[in-house]
């Protein structure tokens, strides 16, 4: 597989690469990259036939969105080729309760600030980032709908949204005549798999696209973390790492690394392809900080793992859902069907 293998988006015509490029340590050199090497990290990507750049106004406090419009500056030639997506939410001045989150005048005020940021009159993938429970479904669907109708925006997704209100947004669309809801971003590695109950349900039945991020679970699946070689006390990445560095961690590292060596290949392609190989993964969101890491991360391409090793995965890292799905499986469906076979489908499966 390549990056010119396109897939569409959901129920869109968009197409766009297995691995979109995820760009939030652009533009900040203390923990991701500087501008020049955020400039080589995207030309290599572009170069190696991706067409997916995901972003958001309060990546690196506006800085990646200028570095991918400093881009588009010198390659004008590309932006129509690309899908561009960015988000909107996060508040960019914590003294302004109305710069965050997703009303009209928060979403009206970012769409502007981004565009100029971006350098470009339209993003292609506009990302509700996460739900904003202050502000009714309804005002947030109606805005995001005037901006397509406007032509500033093409698609619209939803990132980090519970279930229900990714049912309900995306019901509110296709009722009252609004844009559809085209994504759903949420993260989604071996190390978390939770949004296997409600949330891929919903996406499943909505005919959204999935674009998991972090799939490598904040580095964690990379290969570098062993049970002799925790994340350094007081380092940046610390507080996200440090809730996945346990027992039941290193044994998963142990399989991987297993995997990857029967497979000819690291410990964070074998990662990357399970997430890519799942049945309802769109695309997958890759970070880098070096040119080196973006290399590394695009050679999961070339990795298919066998059933044998997703299976042995799947059951290694099975989730705990959350009710009623447990209670359906183990009471619901034996109660409904006995020992009958229905869809393929028996009691316990």
């Amino acid at each position: 597989m390549s990056l010119t293998d396109f897939r569409t988006l959901g129920r869109t015509g968009l197409r766009v690469s297995p691995l979109a490029l995820g760009t939030m340590t652009f533009g900040d050199p203390s923990w991701g990259a500087d501008e020049r090497t955020s400039l080589d990290i995207l030309a290599r990507y572009t170069d190696a036939g991706g067409n997916f750049i995901d972003t958001a106004n309060r990546y690196t406090e506006g800085r990646s969105e200028q570095v991918i419009g400093a881009y588009l500056r010198k390659n004008p030639a590309q932006r129509d080729r690309l899908v561009i997506a960015t988000k909107v939410a996060l508040s960019m001045d914590p003294t302004d309760p109305n710069n965050g989150g997703t009303s009209r005048k928060a979403i009206r005020a970012h769409i502007d600030a981004s565009l100029e940021r971006l350098g470009t009159d339209y993003i292609d993938l506009y990302w509700q980032h996460n739900w904003d429970q202050h502000t009714p479904l309804e005002e947030t669907m109606s805005t995001l709908d005037d901006l397509v109708r406007e032509g500033k925006v093409r698609y619209v997704g939803l990132s980090d949204t519970p279930a229900w209100a990714v049912a309900r947004m995306a019901t509110l669309a296709e009722w009252r005549g609004w844009t559809p809801v085209a994504a759903l971003q949420l993260e989604y590695s071996l190390l978390e798999r939770t949004s296997e109950g409600e949330l891929f349900g919903a996406a499943r039945e909505l005919g959204l696209g999935v674009m998991p991020w972090s799939p490598l679970a904040n580095g964690v699946l990379t290969g570098k973390y062993t049970r002799d070689n925790h994340t350094p006390e007081g380092s940046g990445r610390g507080m996200f790492v440090g809730r996945h560095l346990n027992e039941r961690t290193f044994a998963l590292i142990d399989v991987l690394g297993r995997i990857a060596e029967e497979s000819g290949t690291t410990v964070a392609a074998v990662a990357l392809a399970w997430v890519r190989q799942q049945p309802l993964t769109t695309a997958t969101v890759i970070g880098a900080r070096t040119v080196a890491q973006l290399d590394a991360n695009l050679a999961s391409l070339d990795v298919t793992l066998s059933a044998e090793h997703l299976d042995e995965l799947d059951r290694l890292t099975a989730p705990a859902l959350g009710f009623p799905l447990p209670f359906l499986k183990t009471l619901g469906v034996p109660a409904q069907q006995g020992t009958t076979v229905i869809n393929g489908i028996k009691a316990g499966d």
